[in-house]
């Protein structure tokens, strides 16, 4: 059993990216908009807000009262929108309970969007054209693809269909060519028998949000699994009063692996590498560095 480390990939990719904004004097600009005061939220921006002045990208954090209404949120971002000194725009979800998130979406531009989201880019992800996708699936498949494991041919069980990861990430895992070529079945929370599923994959992810919600008689001897999982639990030994584990039970499951990534330290750190990369991008299209 091998342990893939995202972090190790994150800071080669985050590295990378200082190298090539190094003396640059009109660099990215990233504006992260975050409605509310959610905890996970918060330090989610934080590691944002840090990849960025670790790569040399322009930051700034956009935090609303949670009582802002539906027709301020959208003012805000169609400004942000329109404004050619910002190059990616982030919606950082969940939102409070008022507020409709697609709706907001809507009113960010498909070319800053580099959350992946806004539904013109994944209309783009299903048709298989150019674009940005969606952070967490793309680190997923630059993780496998940096530590050498192979997905074509191979069949892939994701537990889990939101919008964010389970989704896009088979249709990733369905492209032709690349890093796709898999045979990909996607189970969730109505499926029958989820185990006899997910005994037969030679790939399993995990992304359920559920604290050890894959058990060691869930997985095939030698499978390679990828937990998307970050889930508090309380651990009265931790100064915090809680610690972070995935949605697969660690301790039994490694052993059964042939790879399997760690929590924290795995796609987690993947997901902020994966931003940063979709932010230049978006500048590189903008300010005519690359073909759009």
């Amino acid at each position: 059993m091998r342990l893939l480390d995202g972090n190790a990939l994150r800071d080669a990719i985050l590295a990378d990216i200082a190298a090539e904004l190094a003396g640059v004097t009109d660099p990215p600009r990233l504006v992260v908009v975050q409605v509310g005061a959610d905890p996970a939220s918060a330090v989610y921006v934080r590691n944002k807000m840090r990849a960025c002045r670790t790569t040399g990208v322009r930051s700034e954090h956009r935090h609303l009262p949670a009582a802002v209404d539906q027709a301020e949120l959208a003012a805000v971002l169609d400004a942000l929108s329109a404004d050619p000194a910002v190059h990616g725009l982030l919606l950082q979800l969940p939102l409070p309970a008022h507020l409709d998130a697609d709706d907001a979406m809507r009113h960010v531009d498909p070319e800053k969007d580099v959350d992946g989201f806004h539904p013109v880019n994944l209309g783009r992800l299903m048709a298989g054209l150019p674009g940005p996708r969606p952070c967490t699936p793309a680190g997923v498949l630059a993780l496998l693809a940096k530590e050498g494991i192979a997905i074509r041919g191979r069949e892939v069980v994701v537990v889990g269909r939101s919008l964010i990861v389970g989704k896009p990430l088979a249709l990733l895992l369905l492209e032709k060519g690349g890093r796709g070529d898999a045979t990909v079945t996607v189970c969730h929370s109505r499926t029958t028998d989820l185990a006899a599923h997910t005994r037969r994959a030679d790939i399993l992810v995990a992304a359920v949000g559920r604290p050890g919600a894959i058990t060691a008689e869930m997985v095939k001897e030698g499978a390679v699994v990828v937990d998307v999982g970050i889930n508090r639990i309380a651990d009265p030994s931790s100064k915090r009063g809680y610690r972070l584990v995935g949605d697969v039970d660690f301790a039994a499951v490694a052993p059964r692996t042939s790879a399997i990534t760690p929590v924290p330290g795995g796609v987690g750190a993947m997901t902020v590498a994966m931003l940063m990369s979709n932010t230049l991008d978006a500048w590189r299209r903008q300010s005519g560095r690359v073909e759009a």
